[in-house]
Formats: structure tokens, sequence, C-alpha cells
């Protein structure tokens, strides 16, 4: 796949420790789920390229720390995002009520205002809900965000996410720009922006 992608595009992963944003991360990057998976120190970072509507996107996936001692070191990392998916452990009502302080954090530190947010509730494999889906949407249309839920353990979900964030973003031409300017022979540069094989 090489350097076959039209422009890269810069993807948040916010929300409390634990909810499993580093599972979904790896899920969506590698096919991999790691039972075991240590808690992020800081930030961690994945990249990806991916295929909406035949062009291809390199996704660079931020996934910052969740613990309130981290927090210093994560507002460099929100400058120029295009998008952020805040995730909730749907078992876990205190994550979904801290959600409203991540938002708060996005609009704060976020520099696109019209950056596309998605509200994810994740660990849906798991028999002990606290959070309804009913709820997550609510939330999520109020806030004006998209909503899915995902299990980062079964992958349900997982791949809609990134791939609908990415969709939103690229349907909104301010958000990001071309990698190759107009006027650029796509041919002589070896890539073929519609098709990419990812």
């Amino acid at each position: 796949m090489g350097d076959n992608y039209i422009t890269t595009l810069k993807i948040l992963i916010i929300g409390e420790s634990g909810v499993g944003k580093s599972s979904l991360m790896l899920r969506f990057t590698n096919d991999e789920f790691d039972s075991e998976q240590a808690l992020t120190i800081g930030v961690d970072f994945k990249s990806k390229i991916i295929e909406i509507d035949n062009n291809c996107a390199k996704l660079a996936i931020w996934d910052t720390a969740g613990q309130e001692r981290f927090r210093t070191l994560t507002p460099s990392y929100y400058r120029d995002a295009q998008g952020a998916i805040l995730v909730y452990d749907v078992n876990k009502r205190s994550t979904f009520q801290k959600l409203d302080s991540w938002l708060h954090e996005l609009e704060i530190y976020g520099t696109r205002p019209n950056m596309v947010k998605m509200v994810v509730g994740n660990k849906i494999d798991v028999q002990s809900r606290e959070v309804s889906r009913e709820e997550g949407f609510k939330f999520a249309k109020r806030h004006r965000t998209l909503f899915l839920e995902t299990s980062a353990k079964t992958s349900e979900g997982v791949k809609e996410a990134f791939e609908e964030v990415v969709r939103k973003i690229l349907e909104t031409d301010s958000l990001w720009e071309p990698r190759y300017p107009e006027g650029v022979d796509l041919q002589s540069t070896g890539s073929n922006a519609s098709t990419c094989n990812c």
C-alpha cells in the first residue's frame, strides 16, 4: 500500500482510565486483543491507512492516558486533531458521567471548531451493563456527536467507529488538506488516489 493515500488525519482517543481506549486502537490497527493490556502512560501512537469510498487516508491515532496525573501531558496532542473518539465503559456509569469533562477539554485544547466527535460505549461483551444504549445515544445526540457501541474483545463495531469518523472528516472540506496539491499528476508520482488496496 506504500504512499498511496490522499491525506493524513489526526484522530484522538480519549476517556477515563480503563475504558478500553488502547484495546480499541490495538483492535483497529492490528486486529488484536490483549486481555493483559497495560494502562497507557502519557500518550501512545499508531498509524493505519484505510479506504473510505475509494479514497485512502492515513490515520495518525493518538491514545491519551485517562489518569488525572497525566493530564498536563495531553493538551499539545489535541492540537490540529480532526477527529476525537470519546470512550466510556458501558459497565461503569462513572466513566459515562465523566464524558462532559472530556468534551470540555476538547473545547479548550482542540484547535478545530468543527472537529468530528464520536461517543463510543465500549465493553458491550461484558454482562454487567450500567449505561443503556439509549442513554449513550441521547447523550451523543444532545452534544451533536456520532454514537456507536463497541467491543474491543470481539471487535464488534470497532472498524465501523473509526471508518465513520474518517468518513465525516473527509466530507468536511475545511477539516483536511489533500496530500497532493491540485495540478499534481498522481500517476507520475507513483500514486493512484482512487484505488489503494488498503
